[in-house]
């Protein structure tokens, strides 16, 4: 079933089977990772004003075109690329609580929010992404990637009333863990 968030799907009942339990699992994605490997790092790409992707203005509240607070990581185990985080904060969301998020340098995302009980997560959404998407592309810019296609889910974390959207893009080496 697609929701109004142009193609992400709103249940993992299309899911390749391969990486269903990946995808839809609601726990802390860092934690699961650390729990496969010997060892994790994040690794910052890129952090600081920039507008967001168009499917991501309506889920967050902004105007079309505007800047957000925008952090891409990669996440490594045992220093292989497995994951590519991309996460969007509105401007207020700087000032709403979220102040912490643009010092996180080389720290997990995901340990700071699931350590908050004040943070609630709003459901998961799930995607195929194509080359043709500024996520693959973003990936792709970081990663020799050869498939057509890589699957991602997002979803919307709010504290203080204030959304941070977080987006995972899984690469091909999830396979092996």
């Amino acid at each position: 079933m697609l929701d109004s968030r142009q193609g992400w799907l709103a249940h993992p009942h299309s899911l390749p089977r391969s990486l269903r339990s990946w995808l839809s699992d609601h726990g802390s994605l860092t934690q699961r990772l650390k729990s496969c490997c010997a060892s994790f790092r994040v690794v910052p790409l890129a952090t600081g004003m920039a507008r967001a992707h168009a499917d991501e203005y309506a889920l967050l509240g902004m105007a079309p075109g505007s800047r957000a607070y925008v952090r891409e990581v990669m996440l490594l185990c045992n220093e292989v690329p497995v994951v590519f985080a991309h996460s969007v904060l509105p401007p207020a969301g700087r000032r709403g609580g979220w102040s912490g998020i643009t010092q996180l340098g080389s720290r997990s995302l995901g340990e700071a929010l699931f350590s908050d009980h004040r943070v609630a997560r709003q459901p998961l959404a799930y995607r195929r992404v194509r080359r043709d998407h500024p996520l693959y592309r973003a990936t792709a810019r970081q990663q020799m990637v050869s498939a057509r296609s890589l699957w991602a889910r997002r979803s919307v974390f709010c504290l203080n009333s204030h959304p941070l959207l977080v987006t995972e893009v899984f690469l091909p080496a999830i396979y092996a863990l």
